[in-house]
């Protein structure tokens, strides 16, 4: 047996290993898929200007994105967007919210939006800070 350092891996040398944890966790689980969503914000003249993307599995809503251009902010366009996706998530049975996000990002705009932070993580990824959040639809 050989244990080897890898300083630079070759992203199929990652895939292995997220395939076999993948394989390993869905063999166990009573929801094998995790299936995308998403909501996309676009102008006149089609570019997308503002969205949001994630996942439902089982009974969450994975929230991986939320994103508005700059020039929109401040219009209540996240707000739309935030609320659009919880309802589509809950067409598809979802009882709860997961995201994370950082400290300087959007931690109040979804504390207004009755999330609230379940760990953090510190010295993120020095002197920030991650923040779980959770939410119940």
């Amino acid at each position: 047996m050989n244990i080897e350092i890898i300083e630079s891996p070759d992203q199929s040398v990652i895939d292995f290993f997220d395939k076999k944890i993948e394989e390993f966790n869905v063999a166990r689980w009573e929801i094998k898929e995790k299936k995308p969503i998403a909501i996309k914000v676009t102008d006149s003249h089609g570019a997308i200007v503002a969205g949001a993307a994630g996942k439902t599995f089982g009974m969450w809503l994975l929230l991986d994105s939320l994103w508005v251009a700059d020039s929109l902010r401040g219009q209540d366009l996240g707000s739309k967007i935030l609320s659009a996706i919880e309802l589509a998530a809950r067409g598809r049975g979802c009882k709860f919210v997961l995201l994370d996000t950082l400290d300087f990002q959007a931690r109040p705009f979804y504390e207004k939006h009755g999330y609230s932070v379940k760990w953090i993580q510190n010295n993120y990824p020095r002197d920030g800070a991650k923040y779980f959040m959770v939410k119940e639809l």
